[in-house]
């Protein structure tokens, strides 16, 4: 059936498709760019859940509900990244029964590289798209958040 789906014509090429796809590819090159830097532990969900995580560290919790993903979910993907070397747990002045995920040295540097690969993505947009066709993405992209985000101030429905 899934098969069938895939290869009906005329399904709507809406800006959401768009949107997603872009991102996605962008994904893939990121994870692709950090493995081939070195950094052999990366793949998407841990790129995704290293997103969420501030330079400060952030409550765990606040990373379910950031993520919205379930608390085991979470709790595997911190785990890992925990076992590789890359972030570690520590205790919450506020509250002994929460931890703060925070970035070790090893995590700094591969968020130093990811900073750098994501500039080099970034140049490979430039590009395809020139100066003013990048320009007019980025801008574009902030209208769309801005007008999200002022949705969310007033309380519409997103």
């Amino acid at each position: 059936m899934v098969k069938d789906l895939d290869e009906k014509p005329g399904w709507p090429d809406h800006v959401g498709w768009s949107l997603w796809r872009a991102s996605h590819a962008w994904q893939q090159a990121f994870v692709a760019a950090m493995q081939a830097a070195g950094h052999a532990w990366m793949t998407d969900a841990r790129a995704a859940l290293l997103g969420h995580v501030g330079r400060a560290g952030t409550a765990q919790s606040a990373l379910i509900e950031r993520m919205g993903i379930s608390k085991q979910a979470v709790q595997q993907l911190v785990d890992g990244l925990e076992a590789e070397g890359i972030l570690y747990r520590d205790a919450d002045p506020r509250d002994r029964r929460a931890r703060i995920v925070r970035h070790t040295e090893k995590g700094r540097a591969a968020l130093r590289d990811a900073n750098r690969l994501k500039l080099e993505i970034e140049d490979e947009y430039r590009h395809v798209l020139g100066e003013d066709g990048l320009a007019a993405l980025k801008a574009a992209l902030a209208m769309l958040l801005e007008a999200d985000e002022g949705k969310k101030s007033v309380g519409e429905p997103r």
